[in-house]
């Protein structure tokens, strides 16, 4: 090879690794984002920015409009009067609702909401023994003397029932052979294990709308 193509190949190999770190930058710039607090962002500070912020949503703070899911987070260890309007269009996971933590990434707006291009909930699991819990068929056999009255339940998540809250009912819940089912209202998080088969133990009421109406719900230890 001779010295005039070397110098060549210098050239081309240099601007080559020019391009690379001018496109990584690139993407690193536009996908990067601030972390920053709840109080950070209530101050009016970031806007135009593109941060993530985390926080617990707030009870029945949530709503869709037009497929974009609206809701509010507080820092849970923070001062309660501090929240962020967050709007999403995505979907949105099966374990989003009140109280669960949610990490938000996206552009804060000047009219204060920040709109999220990523959410992430979380939340941590619980478990419970099912002694004395009643199964689906058991509870709906009781009929009108259990209406409203407090009582514990057990089955198993319906494959394919699954869903966000604020989206009608959360899941049909069904006996271990799967011959009753029953349809849940739970408006509070969900752990992120609950998924289609998992085997629950549920707190609540049956109401005269024939759902069952979950104040509590927890893994089957």
């Amino acid at each position: 090879m001779n010295t005039k193509t070397k110098r060549r190949m210098v050239v081309v190999t240099g601007i080559i690794v020019i391009v690379l770190v001018v496109i990584l930058a690139m993407v690193g710039g536009s996908s990067s984002a601030k972390s920053v607090t709840i109080a950070d962002v209530a101050g009016g500070q970031y806007v135009d920015q593109k941060i993530q912020v985390s926080g617990n949503v707030v009870e029945n703070s949530f709503k869709t409009e037009d497929n974009v899911l609206i809701f509010d987070i507080l820092d849970p260890n923070g001062d309660p009067s501090q929240t962020v309007r967050v709007s999403y269009e995505g979907g949105v996971a099966a374990t989003f609702g009140n109280d669960v933590t949610a990490i938000c990434t996206g552009k804060m707006g000047s009219d204060g909401v920040l709109r999220a291009s990523e959410l992430v909930t979380k939340c941590p699991s619980k478990y419970e023994n099912a002694t004395d819990a009643l199964g689906v068929a058991q509870l709906i056999g009781y009929g009108e003397s259990v209406i409203d009255k407090p009582v514990k339940i057990s089955g198993t998540v319906k494959n394919g029932t699954l869903a966000a809250a604020g989206q009608g009912d959360r899941f049909m819940i069904v006996d271990a052979d799967g011959s009753t089912e029953l349809a849940v209202v739970f408006s509070d998080a969900l752990s992120d294990e609950v998924a289609d088969g998992s085997s629950l133990v549920l707190t609540g009421s049956l109401n005269e709308d024939g759902k069952f109406h979950a104040t509590d719900v927890a893994l089957e230890a």
